[in-house]
């Protein structure tokens, strides 16, 4: 489980350097950094500038992994949680 989680996350990052090596030369060098602290812009920004720079697939995969890391992570704290015995 924890496996397809790490790749999940692995697929996710590999998006993130794609988005961003379309947003520097679009965007400049401040935007860039600014996506580079905070996640959220560059994924927002994909999303918003997806058709512009043919970001569509890579933002659909970039979404799917971002919730299937999100689906692979509650279920496995929910089985970490049902496995404790209460006192």
């Amino acid at each position: 489980m924890t496996i397809l989680y790490y790749l999940a996350m692995l697929g996710s990052l590999v998006c993130y350097v794609m988005v961003l090596i379309k947003m520097f030369p679009a965007e400049g060098a401040l935007k860039g950094i600014l996506a580079l602290i905070c996640g959220l812009y560059a994924f927002v920004w994909g999303w918003m500038n997806a058709a512009k720079f043919n970001l569509k697939n890579i933002m659909l995969a970039w979404t799917a992994l971002i919730v299937l890391s999100i689906g692979i992570g509650a279920f496995a704290g929910m089985s970490a949680f049902s496995g404790m015995t209460p006192r």
